[in-house]
C-alpha cells in the first residue's frame, strides 16, 4: 500500500490526511502540537482556528461561497465538520471554534490508515511529503524548507499592499504610462492635485491600524522595507511624495503638467483583470482602507479584491517553486499546501490541501494529476500559486478577479457574479465526472 507523510494537521494537512486516506492510502500525520506550539495557537485539537471562527460568506456568488461549494463537491471534511458545528452568522459560514476542532479531530483520528505523530518534525521524512505546517512554521522545519528551495525563495512577514479588480476602475480618471516614457506604458497611474493629495494625507495619517501580535512588533519596528504607508506619511505631509507617491517623470494628460503626486497600479496577473497598488504595504484596518484608498482618483469604486496585510506568515515563491499541483518542481515527491504555498485563508488553505492530496494520489495510482478548470475557483488557486508571470509573489485569497472573464460582458457586479459561479459549478461538475470515468 502506497504511504505519505502529512506534516501539519491544520485545516490543510487534515483535508490532505482525509483525502488520501479515502483514496486507500496510509497517512502517517505529523502535528507538533501539544508537545510545542506556535506563538498563536492554544488548543491542542487539530485544524485550530485562531483568528476568526467566520469561513465566510455563503452564497454561491461570491468567492467564498462559490469556493466552499467546490468543496463539498470534493467531500471535503472542512466543510462537513463546519456545517455540524456551524452557530449563527447571517449569510456567513462561522463555527463553534472548540466544536469544530474537536470534530475534525474525532474524524482524522478514526481513519483506520492514519496514523498520528505527535511531534514536531525538523527533517523531512523519506518517500512522498506534504508539508502543510501553516504560517507560523517552526524555526527549524523553516531551515529545512530554506535549504530545499533555497532562502530567497522564502519569506517569514507578509507586508503586501491591497489589490484591486481591473474593471472596477474609473478609467476617465486615470492614465497608461511609465516615467519618462521608459518601456511599455504598463502602469496605471493615479494622479493627485494638491488638494486631493492633502485630503487624502489627512485621512491617511488619522486612519485607525490593526494592532500587530507582540512576536510581530519588533519584526516591523526595525525592517525598514516593511515599513506601512501609513507610518510612511507620519514622517511629514511630503514624505510620500518623495517615496512611492514621487510624480517625477509624469505628465497628467489631464492637465498637461506634471502631478503633485502620483500612485502607480502594476498588474498583478497576466490577464490584467487584477492591479496592485504600489508601494502601499499597510497595517490599517480594512474598512479604513477601504475608506481611505477609495479617495484615490479611479479608485472611487474600487472593489478591493485583497486588502493590505502586514503580519508574521511564513510562505514560498510559488511560482518560482510548485508546479500546479502543489507539488516541488524540482523535487516531485514533496508537495506543499495550506497557507505556506501563498494561498490565504482558513477555506483556502484547506482547498489547496484537498488538490495538494488528491495529485499526490493520482500520482502514486499511476494517473498524471490534472487541475480544475481554469474557470472554477479551485483551478484559478492552482494556476494562482504557479503562474510564473507574477513577478513579486503575494499570498492571496479566493477573488473573483482570480477567474477568467465570461465571454459576454453582464451588466451589475452581483449578476455578474452569479453567471461566473454557475460556470465554475457546471466546469466543476464536469471535471469530477470525466474524472471518475
Amino acid at each position: 500500500m502506497s504511504m505519505v507523510s502529512v506534516i501539519g494537521a491544520g485545516l490543510a494537512g487534515c483535508e490532505a490526511a482525509w483525502a488520501l486516506a479515502r483514496r486507500g492510502i496510509s497517512v502517517t500525520l505529523y502535528e507538533m502540537k501539544p508537545g510545542k506550539y506556535s506563538p498563536a495557537h492554544r488548543y491542542a485539537g487539530f485544524a485550530e482556528l485562531v483568528c476568526s471562527n467566520s469561513l465566510k460568506a455563503t452564497r454561491l456568488n461570491s468567492a467564498a461561497g462559490l469556493l466552499k461549494a467546490e468543496m463539498a463537491a470534493w467531500d471535503s471534511l472542512v466543510i462537513r465538520c463546519a456545517e455540524k458545528t456551524a452557530v449563527s452568522a447571517g449569510g456567513a459560514l462561522a463555527v463553534d471554534r472548540t466544536a469544530f476542532s474537536d470534530a475534525m479531530t474525532r474524524e482524522i483520528r478514526a481513519l483506520p490508515n492514519v496514523t498520528v505523530v505527535n511531534r514536531e518534525v525538523t527533517e523531512l521524512p523519506q518517500g512522498e511529503v506534504i508539508i502543510a505546517t501553516g504560517p507560523l512554521t517552526s524555526q527549524a522545519l523553516s531551515d529545512t524548507i530554506g535549504r530545499l528551495c533555497g532562502e530567497r525563495y522564502l519569506s517569514f512577514y507578509d507586508a503586501s499592499a491591497p489589490i484591486v479588480a481591473s474593471d472596477s476602475i474609473n478609467m476617465d480618471r486615470v492614465y497608461f504610462a511609465t516615467r519618462y516614457d521608459r518601456g511599455e506604458a504598463d502602469y496605471i497611474n493615479c494622479s493627485f492635485n494638491k488638494e486631493e493629495y492633502e485630503q487624502f494625507y489627512q485621512a491617511l495619517v488619522s486612519a485607525k491600524s490593526v494592532e500587530l501580535h507582540e512576536f510581530e512588533k519588533e519584526y516591523f519596528k526595525v525592517y525598514e522595507g516593511c515599513m506601512p504607508i501609513e507610518v510612511l506619511a507620519r514622517r511629514g505631509m511630503d514624505t510620500m511624495r518623495f517615496g512611492p507617491l514621487r510624480p517625477v517623470g509624469l505628465r497628467d494628460p489631464r492637465t498637461g503638467h506634471r502631478p503633485w503626486a502620483n500612485i502607480q497600479l502594476r498588474r498583478e496577473n497576466a490577464e490584467g483583470t487584477m492591479y496592485n497598488i504600489v508601494g502601499f504595504q499597510t497595517n490599517l484596518l480594512f474598512p479604513e482602507q477601504k475608506r481611505v484608498f477609495s479617495m484615490i482618483p479611479g479608485l472611487e469604486n474600487a472593489e478591493f479584491v485583497r486588502y493590505g496585510v502586514m503580519h508574521r506568515n511564513t510562505f514560498i515563491d510559488s511560482p518560482r517553486l510548485l508546479d500546479a499541483s502543489f507539488r516541488l518542481k524540482k523535487e516531485p515527491r514533496i508537495s506543499f499546501a495550506g497557507q505556506i504555498t501563498g494561498v490565504e485563508g482558513y477555506i483556502e488553505s484547506a482547498a489547496s490541501g484537498i488538490m495538494a492530496a488528491h495529485a499526490a494520489a493520482d500520482r502514486l495510482q499511476g494517473r498524471e494529476p490534472v487541475i480544475p478548470p481554469a474557470q472554477t475557483m479551485m483551478g484559478a488557486l492552482c494556476r494562482y500559486i504557479s503562474d510564473e508571470s507574477v513577478t513579486d509573489f503575494q499570498p492571496m485569497g479566493s477573488n473573483m478577479g482570480l477567474l477568467p472573464p465570461l465571454p459576454e460582458p453582464v451588466k451589475g457586479k452581483q449578476e455578474r457574479y452569479q453567471a461566473m459561479a454557475d460556470r465554475a459549478v457546471a466546469a466543476m461538475q464536469h471535471y469530477l465526472k470525466v474524472r471518475e470515468e
